[in-house]
């Protein structure tokens, strides 16, 4: 299993204060960003060692008006770890407020290099 969780919040500390990995608490400071590592899988071992792994990671914005400058800017964000936006939808919210959830995900090897991923899971 390859962390990259650490850079994931990272990423998304560059586009708003109010991250967390948990459902938000801070409801007062929005946007508010809520990110899942959905799945963190082996692709390729060898010697009994991981070689590749398949990350697909979840990203809610919540906001009180529009989320599209902040969807693009966790678009910016995410692009860099290699991680492929594969999913990006408005998610009916009964609070009345706007809530954006967009997926990612990659092949990321050992050494935290790129290796784009291709076809479905």
């Amino acid at each position: 299993m390859i962390n990259v969780k650490d850079q994931v919040y990272e990423a998304l500390q560059a586009v708003n204060a109010n991250v967390s990995d948990i459902y938000p608490t801070n409801w007062a400071t929005l946007p508010a960003l809520q990110y899942t590592e959905e799945a963190n899988n082996v692709v390729t071992k060898t010697d009994e060692q991981e070689q590749l792994a398949y990350l697909r990671y979840r990203i809610d914005i919540w906001h009180n008006g529009s989320t599209s400058a902040t969807a693009v800017a966790v678009d910016a964000a995410m692009s860099p770890l290699g991680l492929t936006r594969i999913e990006c939808q408005d998610v009916p919210d009964p609070s009345g407020m706007r809530h954006k959830q967009m997926r990612y995900e990659g092949t990321i090897d050992i050494n935290n290099e790129v290796v784009y991923w291709e076809g479905g899971r």
